[in-house]
């Protein structure tokens, strides 16, 4: 029997949690009333914010209150170009204006959007990362649904109702500056959560991965690992459809 393989270990949660203490909060869309259904809403960047373990910078979204004296306030993903000070449009009468927010049947083909909903009302899931955005590809008004070119470059079909914002994520090209030294890559990965430095499986011992032990350090056998294979087994290229 070999020992509990590092992969197995994270699935466990304990040292693996992700750091959230520092970070500030969920960014979602509004949630979905009879304002954005209907007509639009105004709200005031109030400032843009860093929010630890994520790439891309947060907004932070002033609105009146729907139905009663007051402020709300929300965490929006910053779109590039958007500033303090800035009025931001929800709904559906909003203007194409790069930082409103439409429902995706209202935006015409060809046009730029990130932080897409995948259902309607989930307040936002697809292309969120720095830099990332989606395409609009076309509209079918019969069945009430959009194309959409993912950032992964993968068409998917969404319900038009769903809303996205305009633009693209700030952040962009934050992957193009290497690196350079090994204390920055302990920074960047201390607030988002433990994984790294990576011990490569070739340096380990037989007990402790698929890959170790040998002299000279090589797997010795093909890295190709069936998808259905037990989790002890699973390292190296899983249900590689191609080498």
């Amino acid at each position: 029997m070999g020992r509990i393989i590092r992969g197995q270990r994270k699935g466990r949660g304990s040292v693996f949690k992700s750091h959230t203490k520092t970070r500030k909060g969920a960014a979602k869309h509004r949630a979905v009333d009879y304002a954005e259904r209907n007509g639009y809403i105004k709200g005031v960047v109030k400032k843009i914010i860093h929010d630890p373990g994520r790439g891309a910078p947060l907004a932070q979204v002033v609105f009146r209150h729907t139905y009663r004296y007051g402020l709300t306030k929300e965490l929006f993903i910053a779109t590039e170009g958007t500033y303090s000070g800035q009025f931001i449009y929800c709904g559906k009468d909003a203007q194409l204006v790069v930082g409103n927010v439409l429902p995706i049947g209202s935006v015409p083909e060809g046009t730029i959007v990130c932080n897409i909903e995948e259902k309607p009302g989930d307040r936002g899931s697809l292309a969120r990362a720095s830099g990332t955005y989606a395409t609009v590809i076309s509209h079918n008004p019969d069945s009430g649904r959009s194309r959409i070119k993912l950032p992964s470059g993968t068409k998917k079909v969404v319900s038009s109702k769903c809303r996205a914002t305009v633009g693209i994520v700030a952040g962009g090209g934050r992957t193009d500056k290497p690196m350079l030294k090994a204390g920055n890559a302990y920074h960047k990965y201390n607030v988002k959560r433990n994984c790294w430095p990576k011990v490569r499986g070739v340096a380990m011992n037989p007990v402790e991965h698929p890959h170790g032990g040998g002299n000279h350090q090589h797997i010795g056998h093909a890295s190709t690992v069936r998808g259905d294979a037990s989790a002890g087994k699973k390292v190296g290229l899983i249900a590689a459809r191609r080498t």
